[in-house]
C-alpha cells in the first residue's frame, strides 16, 4: 500500500496538471484567485497565469512559462529543510512545510517574497485557503511527525497575512490532504475514509458526514465535484447539498 500511495499523488497532480492547462477556456472568474487551475492539497506544483510555481524539499523555483516549450527560471527561493506543498490563493503563495506555513507575497509572480511564517509543532502539513482562513492538516505517526502523536486540522486566520493566527485546532484521525468549497471542508483521512465538514462558521468546522466507505489521500474540489485519491485509482464523485456522493468514473492504478 505504501508504494502505491506515492503513484496516486502522481496521478492526482497530472490530472491537477490537465485540469489546469484546459480550465482557461473555462471562461472562470479570475477575480476569485490568479490561479489558472485547480489542484489537490498536496500539490508540489501549481500555475497562476504565466508563471510556474514547484517547491522541493527546501527551495521554491519561478518559472516564466509564456513560451511553452521554452519554460525561463526567473528566481530560486531557498528555504528551510521540509517543503511538501503548494497552494496559491489570490496574491499569495501558501506552502506548507514541516514545521509550518510560508506565505508569500505574489503580487510580482516573477519573484514572490515572503511575508511570514505560522509555526507549528514538526509535522506533515497540507493545506488549502478559502477568504480569510487558511486550513492545515497536522498527522501523526508519520516521518514528518515522529514522537507526537495529535492528528489535528487547525484553522489559522490570515486576514493579515504577515500575521497569521491559530483561531482553532480539531482532533483528527490520520488527516491527510483536503478540500474546500463554499461552506464545505472536504477532509481525506486515508483508509479510514473521506470527513465532509460544516464551515459555515469558517472559525469552526462541525462534520455532517463521514463516508467511511470512501478511503480518500487527496481531494480536488470543482462545483459539486470531488475528484479523490483513492486506494486503487482516481475516483470522481458528484455530491449535493445534503452530502450525497454519487460515483461518476474510475481510473485504476494498478
Amino acid at each position: 500500500m505504501k508504494k502505491i500511495i506515492p503513484i496516486l499523488y502522481l496521478g492526482l497532480a497530472v490530472l491537477g496538471l490537465c485540469m489546469i492547462l484546459t480550465s482557461c477556456n473555462e471562461g472562470k472568474d479570475s477575480s476569485l484567485t490568479p490561479q489558472t487551475g485547480t489542484g489537490g492539497s498536496m500539490a508540489r506544483f501549481a500555475i497562476t497565469g504565466n508563471t510556474l510555481y514547484i517547491v522541493s524539499k527546501q527551495s521554491l523555483e519561478v518559472y516564466n512559462i509564456t513560451d511553452g516549450a521554452n519554460p525561463v527560471k526567473t528566481v530560486t527561493k531557498d528555504m528551510s529543510m521540509g517543503i511538501e506543498t503548494i497552494f496559491p490563493y489570490k496574491n499569495h503563495l501558501f506552502i506548507g512545510a514541516n514545521d509550518g506555513m510560508y506565505i508569500y507575497n505574489n503580487s510580482n509572480p516573477a519573484n514572490p517574497a515572503l511575508l511570514s511564517k505560522f509555526t507549528h509543532v514538526q509535522s506533515c502539513d497540507p493545506v488549502v485557503v478559502q477568504n480569510q482562513y487558511a486550513y492545515v492538516t497536522l498527522r501523526s505517526g508519520v516521518v514528518c511527525r515522529q514522537g507526537n502523536t495529535r492528528s489535528s486540522l487547525d484553522i489559522v486566520d490570515v486576514s493579515d497575512p504577515s500575521n497569521p493566527k491559530l483561531v482553532n485546532s480539531q482532533t483528527m484521525s490520520s488527516p491527510y490532504g483536503l478540500g474546500v468549497s463554499g461552506n464545505k471542508l472536504f477532509v481525506c483521512e486515508g483508509e479510514l475514509g473521506l470527513r465532509v465538514m460544516d464551515i459555515s462558521d469558517p472559525e469552526k468546522a462541525v462534520e455532517t458526514k463521514f463516508h467511511q466507505d470512501i478511503p480518500a489521500y487527496d481531494v480536488i474540489v470543482r462545483p459539486n465535484h470531488l475528484i479523490v485519491t483513492g486506494q486503487k485509482g482516481l475516483f470522481q464523485y458528484q455530491y449535493d447539498q445534503a452530502d450525497k456522493f454519487e460515483l461518476l468514473s474510475k481510473i485504476p492504478v494498478l
